[in-house]
């Protein structure tokens, strides 16, 4: 049986530096029917360039535009794109070599899957790990917690309208997610390493989280644009409502639940403390 292809789309805006690892982490893949696209958004990097040209020399597909942001940059991807699914790979990041060989065997065997994705490890300015967990809806609502890294269903990104390219950059991926689960598809978490997430001392999402005027105009953006489905003010109230009624018992179980989870599923199990399902129901 043929394997479909796989078309991971990278897009690069002065990262020339880090493009090579990128590629030689998808050149270890154990899958063996994948196409790579380079999108170079409108770098300014003379560096950049050179090694991009060099690349598309060498044969790779690379498209020059235009600075359309990260969403028109993967956009134009996926329009050049022949897969059947398609992998964002950010052009500082590294995948692990059996992430797309398990994803697209999840994928062929359900058919309403329309994103897998998985755990990812650190590396660069910080260490450690990066783990999701299993899809929730209700959690994806209250905020984004899944990577662009995801292996997605290229028919169902085609369907929804692929990225809006939001002025306020670094929440085209939220929005995307949003939109595919209203959509009544599913999400598949592969509780493993899939790949390697860079931390840079100065990136982007780093200083729109920091910067409080941006926050607060992506959630207006977000509030106005699913006014039917999100309700912050409620979630807002309720966690308020929560805090009032009993400071020291919910602050007490805030932090046995984050810093202790296990000792907290236990007393959940033994009734000994509230669960509060407004936070896990899907």
């Amino acid at each position: 049986m043929d394997l479909p292809l796989v078309s991971v789309v990278i897009p690069c805006f002065n990262q020339g530096m880090y493009i090579q690892d990128a590629l030689d982490s998808v050149s270890l893949c154990t899958y063996p029917n994948i196409e790579i696209i380079i999108v170079n958004d409108g770098s300014t990097d003379r560096e950049t360039n050179e090694i991009l040209a060099a690349l598309k020399k060498s044969g790779i597909k690379v498209i020059f535009q235009q600075n359309m942001g990260l969403g028109g940059a993967r956009n134009t991807g996926i329009h050049h794109s022949a897969g059947k699914y398609i992998l964002p790979l950010d052009g500082d990041n590294k995948i692990r070599a059996n992430y797309i060989s398990l994803a697209v065997q999840h994928l062929e065997e359900n058919e309403n899957t329309a994103v897998v994705y998985g755990n990812a490890e650190k590396f660069g300015a910080e260490k450690g790990f990066l783990k999701p967990g299993a899809f929730n809806l209700q959690r994806l609502m209250l905020g984004n917690f899944i990577d662009a890294c995801a292996i997605v269903r290229k028919s169902v990104l085609i369907k929804i309208g692929l990225y809006d390219n939001m002025k306020i950059m670094g929440y085209e991926d939220w929005d995307l997610w949003l939109r595919i689960a209203f959509k009544g598809y599913d999400f598949h978490h592969i509780d493993e390493v899939m790949f390697d997430y860079r931390v840079i001392k100065d990136s982007m999402m780093r200083s729109l989280n920091a910067d409080i005027s941006k926050q607060n105009e992506i959630e207006i953006y977000f509030a106005k644009k699913y006014a039917d489905k999100l309700d912050f003010e409620y979630v807002e109230n309720r966690i308020v409502y929560q805090l009032k009624k009993n400071p020291l018992s919910n602050a007490y179980r805030i932090a046995i639940k984050n810093f202790f989870p296990r000792h907290f599923e236990k007393l959940v199990q033994k009734n000994k403390i509230y669960k509060y399902i407004l936070y896990d129901r899907k």
